[in-house]
């Protein structure tokens, strides 16, 4: 079933996403050559405590930790450790809070250090897929728009797109319906209507399309060992288009 928002609820969204978004801009300046995966794991969950929240990953199906953070070929879902991050590696860094019994849902991939031009414009690509595929999110409009808007644009350019993991519904539970894949033709699913509220997660490969999870039940890598990247928002469908409630506050 497919939750439809009042104003009030969206609010109450709009809030544990942008405690969410708030936490991303704090690893901003964090996330750098030497710092242990735990580190930033305990620096957010900190953070999101410190606003009544409480992180919304912590325990969901039994995922251990604050964070999911994902280095290079890592495509989602990485459990943090002492693993320390270093000069030109990529890290993405997904987060849920949630407040008054709603959830907000963000991530974004992130440069330690210098990176080689190859990952600047994976992170670059995905990051305009991302927001492409929001641009989509308008009444009237189908689930399936979102994903073939971004399919159009990154796979000409050589990309590929993971199709075992999709973006959701967001609400009262961190995963509802839809399910909101990042491919696919136009003008299929659900239909899209005004108080729909979403996570929109394209996670882009540098190589090949196919994944594999780690013996840690969690962690997906890419089979071909090339880069990936990942970028989220929670977004309201409003009657004029969509709102991105996880929005960084960083450079106004």
């Amino acid at each position: 079933m497919v939750s439809v928002r009042s104003n009030r609820e969206i609010e109450h969204i709009s809030e544990s996403a942008q405690i969410v978004a708030d936490t991303l801009d704090m690893l901003t300046e964090k996330v750098e050559s030497g710092i242990s995966l735990m580190e930033l794991d305990t620096l957010a969950e900190e953070f999101i405590r410190s606003r009544d929240a409480i992180p919304a990953f912590k325990g969901y199906m039994g995922f251990p930790a604050t964070l999911c953070i994902s280095v290079d070929d890592e495509v989602v879902h990485g459990i943090p450790s002492n693993k320390i991050l270093n000069n030109g590696q990529i890290v993405g860094i997904d987060c849920g809070a949630l407040k008054n019994g709603y959830y907000g849902d963000s991530a974004r991939t992130f440069p330690v250090g210098d990176i080689s031009d190859q990952d600047k414009k994976l992170i670059e690509i995905t990051q305009e897929a991302l927001y492409l595929g929001i641009n989509e999110a308008v009444p009237g409009n189908y689930v399936s728009d979102i994903g073939h808007a971004i399919q159009k644009f990154v796979e000409p350019k050589g990309y590929s797109i993971v199709r075992e993991l999709v973006g959701h519904g967001i609400g009262t539970n961190l995963h509802e319906d839809p399910q909101v894949p990042n491919y696919g033709d136009p003008g299929m699913g659900v239909k899209l209507k005004e108080g729909m509220c979403l996570a929109i997660e394209p996670m882009i490969n540098r190589g090949g399309k196919e994944v594999y999870t780690l013996d840690d039940g969690w962690t997906i890598k890419t089979k071909d060992g090339f880069n990936s990247a990942h970028f989220e928002h929670t977004i309201a469908i409003r009657k004029d288009g969509p709102e991105v409630l996880s929005g960084s506050r960083l450079n106004g």
